[in-house]
């Protein structure tokens, strides 16, 4: 493939990419830090707080409705800084992936700082549509596609064809924390604890986190995740998927792995905790599911 410019390759936090395993982490790939705040301390992402910490804190928390966390965009000063900094060490192009533009204004408060720097260096701002490992893999697989040399067009190409396959499918065994932060209201809200409700969730493909159904029970939630997960992979060879458990807290994971097994679900990517900004709203008893299909040579690049 030929040659292009000097390209780097950023992701916000949420992408988890610093939990992920080792061989990940200096791959250059430069991470733009969402802001979180929880008992009154302010922290960034992935940098000065421990999320199995942060998780054991939550899972503890007695009174959650006076103790939710908060997230907030990066300041424009520390986005910019992130630009300058590529332009500085001479990069002439930056692909950055952010979470879902559903879940806040991140994406298109990054675009907006991008938009100040496009005289000095080529910037392509992508929505994922997603969040967690799925988001993160993205920013790892254009990485190794700018090193072997592959040009931006048809990196984005390939992003695209992920972005239409991509899943993540997850599952939350409590849900004092939706209901807190005001994402179940209501009569929802009230039978939902009545009844031992346990929604299993996934990103549609606008990014927006919709139920794919409301089952009485983790054992039953578990089910349905796995039976979903099974019915979207198909008979695809696992070489030609990603596929790893994501999780908050490790009560439900550990459930999970025993009854994926009666469902032939095997992961074969090391499991990858949440970051913190991605897990926080959900609370600390979330497990699922991180898909990302690989495309095979005979598959066409475009639909």
């Amino acid at each position: 493939m030929e040659k292009t410019n000097k390209r780097i390759v950023m992701c916000t936090s949420t992408g988890c990419i610093e939990y992920a395993p080792e061989r990940y982490h200096n791959l250059g790939i430069d991470i733009i830090r969402v802001h979180l705040s929880f008992k009154g301390k302010e922290y960034l992402d992935g940098y000065d707080l421990d999320p199995v910490d942060l998780y054991k804190q939550m899972e503890n928390t007695k009174e959650v409705k006076d103790n939710l966390p908060h997230t907030a965009i990066p300041p424009y000063e520390e986005v910019a800084a992130h630009f300058q900094k590529a332009v500085d060490e001479g990069y002439e192009e930056a692909i950055v992936y952010c979470l879902s533009s559903y879940l806040g204004g991140t994406w298109n408060f990054i675009r907006l700082v991008a938009d100040d720097f496009q005289d000095k260096i080529k910037i392509q701002v992508v929505d994922t549509r997603i969040c967690c490992f799925t988001e993160g893999m993205m920013a790892i697989k254009t990485r190794e596609w700018i090193d072997q040399g592959m040009p931006t067009e048809q990196i984005l190409k390939e992003i695209e064809w992920i972005k239409k396959r991509q899943e993540l499918i997850g599952l939350d065994a409590k849900l004092d924390y939706l209901i807190y932060n005001g994402r179940l209201k209501g009569g929802k809200a009230y039978m939902g604890k009545l009844m031992n409700i346990c929604p299993v969730i996934h990103f549609n493909r606008q990014g927006e986190i919709v139920p794919i159904a409301n089952t009485m029970g983790v054992r039953k939630a578990i089910d349905k995740a796995c039976e979903t997960l099974k019915s979207i992979i198909g008979d695809r060879d696992p070489k030609d998927y990603i596929l790893s458990h994501v999780y908050t807290g490790t009560s439900v994971l550990e459930k999970m792995k025993v009854i994926e097994q009666k469902h032939g679900i095997v992961c074969n990517h090391e499991d990858v905790i949440m970051s913190p900004v991605a897990g926080i709203h959900n609370g600390p008893w979330l497990a699922g599911y991180c898909l990302t299909f690989i495309r095979r040579e005979d598959e066409p690049l475009e639909d």
